[in-house]
């Protein structure tokens, strides 16, 4: 595996501004194992496009970033616990992902695998376009891919490119179809996630909906396993497909037509999992252009829709909206709390089950894992920033934080920070507590950014509450859904028009830094002889 070690250790100013960026976006950086690949390489890829999950989760493999097990018992739970005490052990962004072969499910032992955290490492961030990640530097590395983001944006948003129609033989996913009475979605390992649930949930499935009025649609939400040819469907009001939904039923159509995507190429799951694409935008297309090579895709055998040719299961069906809904939940959602059970919800009556076989099934452990690379979201959303505020230079949103906000800027003016802090919050439902820092504080460093809070902010004057403001629907501390109250805490250097000291003392690191230069240098080169392959007891 060839590196450029010139990206070791740097900070985005410094990542940002080398002329590595140029070669680390580029095909220059290759494996000898694709070689015989590089001609048909699109520009800005290593490897890839993945077309498949499997072909994503081998690199992880390969890797060492994939933690196999044979045999786990999830009656017992032992595969969330387990997920529990990686997090714990080796926290959100470094834990690996998980290859659990066989199954227990309802007393049956199945064939996987099943696979979850497989988004969760920093390196994913990177690897999911098809760069190796930047070694020993995970801030480096996720900076290099919103680097590789904002080089396929088109002024602001994501461009489109065609995608590629296959027929049914030429399809993985359509290596087996099941119709009628051949459907039982309990045959397959789905998960029960935890105790407090109410059953057995797909929860990494992109949703595909359409409405004459506002297009098509695919977004991921929970879908709890009713029987073996029924679904509860759970997008959150608001959300796209209950726009959807809303609207058909508005019309008076007695159904919405539902196809539901699992196992998908890394780059649909991010597009599915974030809001990347804007109006009616053919998420399809946008897919596509990301990858740099069209995504093939392949006709529903019992819908009027296209899905990926490459998946491991799609399931077909109807969403009846002339008939009383279900109760749905309770489900342990994204905060870390469990949702609410819901009176009446939508459901889904199946009509058809296609899928590879052995097909290979993904569950997100919400809440406790990171479910999707992040970068491309927060990059586009530091470019819409930007377009306004030109002096933002980093948004963060920590997963393992849910609520909090982290925005590194170059202030300019008295009062700026908390001007921008309270038009980030009212713009963004999930940012209820937005940090606004120095542009020489770490953005991704929660330390750093700790640290700045007690050493830089007073709460008075420095503190904007906002008293009502859309949140998350999803946040356990709402009273009444989905308004929130919001705060904007300044915990930048407070200029003495700002009611701060007249001279602000020097941070030890940056006297270091400043006036014995060579010595952090010095500490690299001999961090072998010195350090070595030393790791704190546990790790």
């Amino acid at each position: 595996m060839s590196h450029d070690d010139s990206l070791f250790k740097l900070s985005r100013r410094g990542f940002l501004a080398s002329s590595a960026v140029a070669g680390a976006l580029a095909v220059a950086e290759t494996e000898s194992a694709q070689a015989a690949a590089r001609v048909s390489t699109p520009q800005g890829w290593a490897f890839g496009p993945f077309d498949s999950m499997r072909d994503y989760v081998r690199e992880l493999d390969r890797r060492g970033l994939l933690l196999k097990l044979r045999n786990i018992d999830l009656d017992a739970y032992e595969g969330t616990a387990l997920m529990y005490r990686l997090v714990d052990r080796f926290g959100m962004y470094e834990a690996p992902a998980l290859y659990l072969e066989n199954v227990k499910i309802d007393g049956q032992w199945m064939k996987g695998p099943v696979i979850s955290n497989h988004y969760g490492h920093w390196d994913t961030e990177c690897l999911v376009f098809g760069m190796s990640p930047v070694p020993g530097d995970h801030f480096a590395t996720y900076y290099k891919a919103m680097a590789r983001v904002e080089q396929i944006l088109d002024k602001g948003v994501f461009p489109e490119q065609p995608y590629a129609e296959l027929g049914a033989e030429h399809a993985p996913v359509k290596q087996v179809v099941l119709r009628g009475e051949q459907i039982d979605l309990r045959r397959f390992p789905f998960v029960w996630s935890n105790p407090g649930d109410a059953g057995r949930y797909i929860n990494s499935g992109s949703v595909h909906t359409e409405d004459v009025e506002l297009g098509k649609n695919f977004g991921t939400y929970r879908c709890q396993i009713k029987g073996p040819r029924t679904l509860g469907v759970n997008p959150e009001p608001n959300q796209s497909a209950w726009k959807m939904f809303m609207k058909k039923k508005e019309r008076g159509d007695k159904l919405a037509q539902v196809a539901i995507v699992l196992g998908q190429d890394p780059i649909m799951w991010v597009v599915s999992s974030s809001k990347l694409a804007r109006g009616k935008t053919d998420e399809y297309r946008m897919v596509s252009a990301i990858r740099g090579k069209p995504i093939e895709l392949v006709k529903c055998e019992t819908l009027d829709m296209l899905i990926p040719a490459h998946a491991e299961m799609v399931i077909e069906g109807e969403v009846p909206l002339d008939e009383p809904m279900q109760p749905e939940g309770p489900f342990g959602e994204m905060y870390g709390y469990m949702g609410q059970k819901k009176d009446e919800n939508f459901w889904m009556k199946v009509t058809c089950v296609t899928h590879r076989r052995d097909p290979w099934i993904a569950n997100i452990y919400t809440g406790v894992t990171r479910g999707f690379p992040t970068a491309p979201l927060e990059q586009l959303s530091l470019s819409t920033m930007q377009r306004f505020v030109p002096n933002v230079k980093m948004i963060h949103s920590p997963v393992e934080a849910t609520g909090i906000t982290i925005v590194s800027f170059r202030k300019q003016k008295a009062g700026e920070a908390l001007e921008i802090g309270k038009r980030i919050a009212q713009i963004v439902p999930i940012a209820k507590l937005v940090v606004m820092i120095d542009d020489d504080i770490e953005a991704l460093d929660r330390t750093q950014v700790l640290h700045a809070m007690g050493s830089r902010w007073q709460p008075q004057p420095a503190t904007a509450i906002i008293a009502e403001s859309r949140g998350m629907p999803l946040d356990p501390s709402l009273t009444n859904r989905p308004m929130t109250s919001k705060i904007v805490i300044d915990a930048t250097r407070q200029w003495p028009e700002e009611g701060g000291p007249r001279e602000y003392q020097s941070l030890n690191r940056a006297m270091l830094r400043e006036l014995a230069p060579d010595s952090f240098a010095q500490v690299e080169a001999n961090w072998n002889k010195w350090v070595g392959s030393w790791r704190p007891p546990g790790r």
